[in-house]
């Protein structure tokens, strides 16, 4: 167990409890037209709805409108940079939209067809049936296929994806936005590189099922180059896999080294339940001395018993806010309990993932691939059991985590539109929540990701522990919980060294309503990421 990161000296006193005190937080006419010719044109592009041209002539308008008022002329290179920008973003998210579309049909050519296929190819080959093996190849010719247009469009979408990234990362040079962008970047560059070499490696595999097909005499020649690629692509996933898997077993160890928040905030929790019962006592005290000024006699009584009730207002105050805080924080120790807990089960759910689909899947299908090789360059075309089996067994693992993940995402859809209250953002009026018919739709639509679940939620609930006291909700955190929340954001590699800020401007970034969003966004992304 260790105590949280303290980022400045602080120690709670009195002077606490006076602060908690003050801390309450035209229509146009024109001309008939000239000719008959221009009144037809204008017809038809009316009937044609031709919103660009309207959408143009209201930009020139208003342009002139701002000319008119004495502003300055707009670079005419702005408008056709912002249109690019625009198309650039239009054609990513179709790619995109196309690529989670076609997601399900790989997965079921890389889990089921591509197996099934393997398994044929061995049983024809070791029972000589050219009709079996024919039908293989040709089978393993639109698996292949399926296989290179989901990758590639998947490696044009990442391409994208990390150029976009890479100059988010340059424009905010700095911060919980470059952080974000910066690593979005190197994961989508990565993407981009092994989805190529994917790319050759399924362009490989159709050129080693035509040449079957054809009954090429270079078939074997073919199935060896095919195996070689693909066991090479696995080989690389594989890998990706362990380094993911040693840096969420990181990142898990150094929340865990956080300790237990009830344990770690005891002290400060006795302190102040301790000052809480030193201002009952004092309010108690007043209410004393008021009753006795009432019982007295003489003059300047009233005087006394004005300045008795002003002791005995404040000290109630005193004993209210002092009672607040300790409440306040005691309900800060058990979010952050909550949130520890979460980052830590986000962590090994992420171990166990690229375990299972990554490290001991993509290997499996590695050794399968060098099987088929050797198999091809010895007793021609994969006649080797071993490596149907082996096939099966990789694409089995990576199957049925494919699954899993699925079907979380989709219960997730579900119940982001089922129960939108459940995970809606404090203060804010949760969305009416759907039938059970449309939630179920909105499950199915598997292109979509989650905007409001519970990471959301839980990036939130951290933010608001971290955050300084400008920010709004934040302003009651006492100062430990404050260095506990940002010794939770190091763990989870949101530090000053990972935003490149120095201390100082990292913990001021936090008090900065304007980052609020960014923020969010990046602890979101560094729960689920390792």
């Amino acid at each position: 167990m260790s105590t949280p990161v303290h980022l400045t000296p602080t120690r709670r006193s009195a002077a606490v409890l006076a602060s908690a005190r003050q801390r309450r937080e035209g229509s146009r006419t024109g001309s008939p037209y000239r000719n008959p010719v221009e009144h037809a044109l204008l017809g038809i592009q009316a009937g044609a709805g031709n919103r660009a041209a309207t959408a143009a002539v209201q930009r020139a308008r208003a342009g002139e409108q701002a000319g008119g008022q004495g502003s300055a002329p707009q670079n005419s290179t702005a408008p056709a940079g912002a249109q690019k920008k625009n198309y650039r973003d239009r054609i990513a998210g179709l790619l995109d939209r196309f690529k989670k579309n076609l997601d399900p049909i790989d997965t079921f050519i890389k889990g089921v067809q591509t197996p099934a296929n393997a398994g044929f190819t061995q049983q024809a080959a070791a029972a000589a049936n050219e009709g079996l093996k024919h039908s293989a190849a040709a089978s393993g010719t639109s698996a292949a296929s399926g296989n290179l247009l989901t990758e590639a469009t998947g490696t044009v979408v990442s391409g994208m994806d990390a150029y976009k990234n890479m100059k988010d990362a340059r424009k905010h040079e700095t911060g919980a936005g470059h952080h974000t962008a910066g690593k979005k970047a190197k994961v989508k560059g990565t993407d981009a590189v092994i989805g190529a070499a994917g790319s050759g490696a399924y362009s490989a595999a159709i050129a080693k099922e035509v040449t079957k097909i054809q009954k090429a005499a270079d078939a074997a020649v073919a199935s060896e180059a095919s195996g070689i690629a693909s066991a090479s692509v696995a080989a690389l996933k594989s890998v990706r896999s362990v380094f993911r898997v040693g840096g969420a077993a990181r990142k898990y160890r150094k929340v865990k080294e956080l300790g237990d928040p009830h344990l770690v905030h005891a002290e400060s929790l006795a302190r102040l339940n301790e000052s809480r019962e030193h201002a009952n006592w004092a309010a108690a005290e007043a209410f004393v001395a008021l009753d006795a000024y009432w019982k007295q006699d003489g003059e300047g009584r009233l005087e006394l018993i004005g300045e008795a009730v002003d002791a005995a207002w404040e000290a109630m105050g005193e004993a209210r806010d002092a009672a607040e805080t300790l409440q306040r924080a005691e309900r800060d120790v058990e979010k952050l309990n909550t949130v520890q807990g979460y980052a830590k089960k986000k962590q090994l759910t992420k171990i166990g993932k690229e375990t299972v689909g990554g490290a001991l899947g993509e290997s499996t299908k590695a050794a399968a691939g060098v099987v088929t090789a050797v198999a091809a360059g010895t007793a021609g075309l994969a006649s080797n059991p071993v490596g149907w089996g082996l096939a099966g067994a990789g694409a089995g693992l990576v199957l049925g985590v494919t699954l899993y993940k699925a079907l979380r995402a989709a219960t997730k859809r579900y119940e982001e539109v089922r129960r939108p209250e459940v995970w809606a953002p404090q203060g804010e009026t949760p969305a009416e929540a759907a039938s059970r018919s449309e939630s179920l739709k909105h499950a199915l639509k598997f292109w979509k990701k989650v905007s409001k679940g519970e990471r959301q939620a839980m990036a939130r609930e951290i933010y608001a522990l971290a955050a300084g006291p400008h920010i709004p909700g934040s302003g009651g955190t006492t100062q430990e919980m404050r260095q506990s929340g940002m010794a939770l954001l190091i763990a989870l590699k949101a530090g000053p060294a990972d935003h490149k800020l120095d201390e100082d401007a990292w913990v001021a970034s936090l008090d900065d309503p304007a980052k609020t969003e960014a923020w969010i966004k990046e602890i979101a992304e560094q729960l689920a990421s390792g």
